[in-house]
């Protein structure tokens, strides 16, 4: 065995040795290439091109795009430690590579033109890495969100906030939607240049694409309430009803309609309680749901597939029905619940199980649930008689609902779900490739706020109700703002937060307490003079009537 092994072993090498040596030229210089990549020497790389053109060797498309790979991840990596000759030898080579392609009549890539942005970023000439990704189209490619990165760190870099808008307007243009990074980016630089309106525009922009932001947006954030310029924008006073609408059309937890109070801001860092109220001013956070048109919008989608796939006369008289019965709070998903945990020998249809939620959900909020069931189901069920005096007891109370043979009741419980704005009791996680059609940001929002889950102990159902607040930036109808920071948490209320609260807002709902109340009175131990380092920390007990202490 041991002979067999070695004349293997010498068999094995002797192939090596000749493959080695019958390595083309073309071969070697890829491997080198390669080798050169992965060390990332442009030095090495240089010569090595330069002996591929003296030795006619035909470059494709994978060695143009690793040697731009090499020039513009080294001036990324190594910026602030490289010496300028070296950034500009990999700037000129890169160029260099990028003009042979298209003299090979080589179509560059998204790949290609994001490398020389990135040299033409570092060099600090935004203009024409801007240019550059601009100009993608005219070679049948799109940017990507990364194409843009190299533009706006540029234009942050130098305090033009205007191009940087710019960019921010042409990623839309082509479909993109900024998300945390670039959104930072431009949150920053709208901050360092003093433009208040804008950074409440990309705050808001923020609090659409995160839920929670990274300790370097956190200090973004922080570093703008601290600013002189933050302290002097704002509404002295407001018109609190249109607040009140705005909040209520947005779905909770922001208003959009500007900064609020004007004085120094104060901005500390804070615990949530589990029923949403801030520790540090008592203010209570809320669980952000869709706004109206957002909502419709989707309703409209879910009806457009469920027509496609249901007979539409079925499914229209269905939410002709909806629009009827418009007063329910909980639609169940009935056949999700009665085959929960039922894969055993004598297991079946569990309507105890089902009677259990409905009888849970009565018990929350005095108000009968939707229970959505296809009729074939019911007909079953019907033919046991404890069974079918259940099922008219539920029909006389409006909490039945029968789909039709060939109908996927699906379709039902999830549109009069969206449709009448309530919640959904069920485990489905919807990760169906129908669903997938609705994938969207807007379905995963809904099924955060409205998705109720379920278990059962010893027959009892035990449900998971939504949060009762949201994981994302608020922003409150009196002008305080709560930004929830990254991290693992398995108890929530143990989460860091940062708590922003305006001086001018504390002062102002200080007077409006007074005159609400002739017999308010400001203690000694409260200073509501708005440059008071005080102020926003006696609030919380003055307001709120009780104080939480932190250790």
């Amino acid at each position: 065995m041991e002979v067999s092994s070695l004349d293997h072993f010498n068999h094995h090498s002797k192939c090596k040795k000749k493959k080695k040596n019958n390595q083309t030229i073309e071969g070697k210089f890829h491997q080198d290439l390669d080798l050169c990549s992965k060390s990332k020497e442009l030095s090495a790389a240089v010569s090595l091109y330069d002996s591929a053109i003296a030795e006619n060797i035909c470059l494709s498309h994978y060695h143009f795009n690793v040697l731009l790979y090499i020039c513009s991840n080294l001036v990324h990596d190594s910026f602030n430690t490289l010496e300028d000759s070296k950034k500009s030898l990999a700037f000129e080579f890169g160029f260099h590579i990028f003009d042979h392609m298209l003299s090979n009549n080589v179509k560059p890539t998204e790949a290609t033109i994001t490398a020389l942005a990135r040299l033409a970023a570092v060099k600090g000439d935004g203009d024409l890495a801007f240019e550059l990704v601009k100009g993608m189209g005219k070679y049948g490619v799109s940017p990507k969100l990364r194409s843009y990165d190299p533009v706006l760190l540029c234009y942050c870099g130098k305090l033009e906030a205007g191009k940087a808008d710019e960019v921010e307007e042409h990623m839309v243009s082509m479909g993109l939607r900024p998300e945390d990074t670039e959104l930072t980016m431009l949150l920053k630089l709208s901050a360092e240049t003093g433009k208040q309106e804008r950074v409440y525009e990309y705050l808001h922009k923020l609090r659409g694409v995160v839920g929670c932001v990274n300790e370097s947006t956190a200090d973004t954030i922080k570093g703008h309430f601290g600013s002189a310029v933050a302290a002097k924008v704002g509404a002295p006073s407001w018109d609190e009803i249109q607040i009140k609408e705005a909040i209520m059309k947005n779905g909770g937890g922001w208003h959009g309609l500007g900064w609020l109070g004007k004085g120094k801001w104060v901005v500390c860092r804070s615990n949530i309680d589990l029923d949403g109220q801030c520790f540090s001013c008592g203010e209570q956070l809320v669980c952000v749901d869709t706004d109206r048109a957002e909502t419709e919008k989707f309703a409209q989608s879910v009806a457009s597939l469920a027509m496609e796939r249901e007979v539409q006369s079925i499914f229209k008289d269905f939410q002709e029905w909806v629009d009827q019965n418009t007063d329910y709070e909980a639609i169940v998903d009935g056949a999700n619940i009665g085959l929960y945990q039922q894969n055993f020998a004598e297991g079946g249809f569990s309507i105890s199980q089902l009677d259990a939620v409905v009888k849970e959900l009565y018990k929350r909020s005095n108000k009968w649930a939707l229970v959505i069931l296809h009729n074939k189901r019911v007909r079953t069920l019907r033919e046991t008689a404890s069974n079918r005096e259940l099922l008219e007891q539920w029909i006389d109370q409006g909490v039945l609902y029968g789909t039709l043979y060939g109908s996927n009741d699906d379709w039902y419980w999830l549109y009069a779900a969206v449709k009448l704005k309530c919640l959904l009791v069920t485990n489905d996680e919807m990760r169906d490739h129908v669903f997938e059609l609705l994938g969207s940001n807007f379905f995963h929002k809904r099924k955060e706020r409205h998705q109720v889950h379920y278990t059962f102990m010893k027959g009892e159902s035990k449900l998971q109700m939504p949060p009762s607040y949201s994981l994302v930036i608020q922003e409150s109808g009196k002008g305080t703002w709560h930004v929830p920071l990254a991290g693992e948490s398995g108890d929530e209320s143990s989460r860091t937060w940062l708590c922003i609260t305006s001086k001018g807002v504390v002062k102002l709902l200080l007077m409006k307490k007074s005159r609400e109340s002739e017999n308010f009175s400001v203690g000694n131990n409260l200073d509501i003079n708005p440059d008071s380092s005080q102020a926003s920390d006696n609030i919380t007990t003055s307001l709120t009537g009780k104080r939480k202490d932190r250790s």
